[in-house]
């Protein structure tokens, strides 16, 4: 039996290791995909993953991997060995995908998308979904909070709804300088300003029409506090992340003639949205260059989560290299 490396989160806080386990072989309606790149997802991996005192299946360590099919299972009729793919799945040098059914988790690259680039797929296309449920009317001023990776998507694929202006909010000098490269219209620094105040500032008084809350944790709850005090009459606060801690604050007096909606309420069928993440990430409509801010082999995984959690001013999109 083959062998091969794979990320496993053992027992303890943080124990992330590198483990070698027997190469899986595809069943009937399975392909399997020698992975190249993979983009560890800080939000999620971290923080339901990663500080957990548990183990944690190694099936749900990372969910963005692109690389090429070496084996196909007897049953495949759309996929063969040599395509290149996207696949979610664990960080791990092969991993098996499905080509249909609700588990559906392969996707054959466009011309133009590398796979790098294509890690980025899964994050993209949740983000359109969101973006695609926020109720933006055109002109209106959007904020968005946060500017992690999910914050940073959202805030170029809300142009796609006209906005008037789009303002990003964060506390990290790095998010904001790249927040800023990548297009903002203006971009609030917490910690050298007061992001309400900011917002009040910009808007003449009035607010935004639109926040969208992407900083989720138990931050994130501060967070949402800030959301309804910089928000104008009649509009909506988006709640795209998971939050920890404690319940989120809702003030009934300050949230009257408000509107609140969580998570993904688009028709829209994901694989569509797929699609048109992968048509945005070749024609430069979104743009995930300025996220990477480390390229490390996968011998340098652990170390790679270490780094996410205890320098997080310094790391935003870490791409892991399995030639």
């Amino acid at each position: 039996m083959e062998r091969m490396q794979q990320l496993e989160k053992l027992d303890g806080f943080g124990n992330v290791q590198m483990v070698e386990v027997d190469r899986p072989k595809p069943a009937a309606d399975q392909v399997l995909i020698r992975v190249r790149r993979s983009l560890i997802s800080r939000g999620s991996e971290l923080f339901r993953r990663y500080v957990l005192e548990e183990a944690v299946s190694p099936d749900i360590m990372g969910y963005s991997d692109a690389g090429e099919i070496v084996d196909v299972g007897t049953e495949i009729k759309g996929f063969s060995v040599g395509q290149q793919v996207m696949v979610s799945g664990p960080h791990a040098q092969f991993v098996l995908g499905h080509e249909t059914g609700p588990r559906k988790t392969v996707f054959e690259l466009p011309e133009g998308l590398d796979h790098e680039t294509a890690t980025f797929l899964p994050l993209t296309t949740s983000s359109i979904m969101w973006m695609r449920t926020t109720p933006i009317e055109p002109g209106q001023t959007v904020v968005i909070l946060g500017q992690g990776i999910v914050g940073a998507l959202c805030a170029q694929i809300v142009r796609e709804r006209s906005p008037g202006r789009v303002i990003t909010v964060d506390a990290q000098p790095l998010r904001c300088e790249i927040s800023g490269k990548l297009g903002a219209d203006h971009v609030i620094d917490v910690s050298e300003t007061d992001s309400v105040a900011a917002v009040m500032d910009l808007t003449d008084g009035k607010g935004a029409d639109v926040v969208v809350e992407c900083v989720g944790g138990q931050v994130g709850i501060r967070s949402f506090e800030q959301a309804q005090d910089m928000l104008a009459a009649g509009g909506v606060i988006h709640l795209i992340s998971k939050y920890q801690g404690a319940p989120l604050p809702l003030d009934g007096d300050r949230f009257m003639n408000k509107q609140l909606i969580a998570g993904i309420r688009t028709k829209q069928p994901r694989h569509e949205c797929l699609v048109d993440a992968a048509r945005m990430l070749v024609d430069g409509t979104v743009r995930v260059d300025e996220l990477i801010t480390h390229r490390l082999p996968w011998k340098q995984t652990p170390e790679a989560y270490h780094m996410l959690y205890n320098d997080p001013d310094s790391a935003l999109g870490v791409v892991l290299m399995w030639d």
